[in-house]
């Protein structure tokens, strides 16, 4: 008896040690990332890649260049957006998984530059002229720079402004206009100059929303992805309380 029950303990202690050394499955996630969120998706990859084991390789760039390249077959598994345009076509289109898009972040639009004291918190020195470049996203591109030229449109600047434009093909090259002097105002993601919900410098105009259209910025998983239940771990883990915190850390609404 005593026997038999040593034996039992030894089997049951065996597999105890086997399941605890086994290892998890790890897998890997293809994400392609619109660029204004490129540095709240660093520190959200970050925890999630410690927490879950996965790993997460980020493409980052303009959302309109990302919907051309997955309908071309792009190896992508999620796709963060600037916009909800983007990821409803490609659900159109049939390259989805359904019912997985959901709004992560709704973004805010600032006219920025890298000059301490030169943006009114009006806006204002946008009718001024004094300023010889004005930088903003390709509007057919980049969901900030549609809102640029709709708030130019409706300030009535849009046609006064023509000759002072710099357009980057994203609001990651758009921001760097500004920020290297090459342009002495930009228009971009409040994000992209805020930390710890602060902006960390320069002077802005915080955009009024009234003045574009809501800025929905929404994730989906591609019906292509190759491991779907690593990329699932990640959008669930993006609606994480953890997530959450990171999203609205750099200046972003979540209602």
């Amino acid at each position: 008896m005593i026997a038999n029950r040593s034996g039992w303990l030894v089997a049951c202690g065996a597999l105890l040690f086997a399941t605890v050394i086994r290892p998890v499955a790890a897998g890997e996630v293809n994400a392609a990332v619109a660029a204004n969120f490129a540095v709240p998706m660093q520190q959200i990859v970050e925890l999630f890649q410690k927490e879950s084991g996965h790993t997460v390789k980020v493409s980052l760039g303009s959302s309109g260049k990302f919907y051309s390249q997955i309908k071309q077959g792009a190896p992508f598994d999620v796709f963060l957006s600037a916009d909800e345009k983007n990821p409803k076509l490609l659900e159109e289109e049939g390259l989805t998984v359904p019912n997985s898009r959901f709004v992560y972040a709704f973004g805010k639009l600032v006219l920025w530059s890298a000059q301490p004291g030169y943006v009114d918190d009006k806006g204002a020195v946008l009718g001024k002229g004094s300023y010889k470049k004005l930088a903003y996203a390709d509007p057919k591109l980049a969901p900030y720079g549609f809102a640029a030229k709709e708030t130019l449109e409706g300030l009535g600047l849009w046609d006064r402004v023509q000759g002072k434009l710099v357009t980057g093909e994203s609001i990651a090259q758009t921001y760097q206009f500004a920020a290297t002097g090459n342009a002495e105002l930009a228009f971009i993601a409040l994000s992209q100059i805020t930390k710890d919900g602060k902006v960390t410098g320069g002077s802005w105009w915080l955009v009024p929303a009234q003045m574009y259209s809501p800025i929905r910025q929404s994730a989906v998983l591609l019906s292509s992805a190759k491991d779907k239940a690593a990329a699932q771990d990640f959008l669930k883990f993006l609606k994480s309380e953890k997530a959450v915190a990171i999203i609205r850390s750099f200046g972003y609404d979540l209602h």
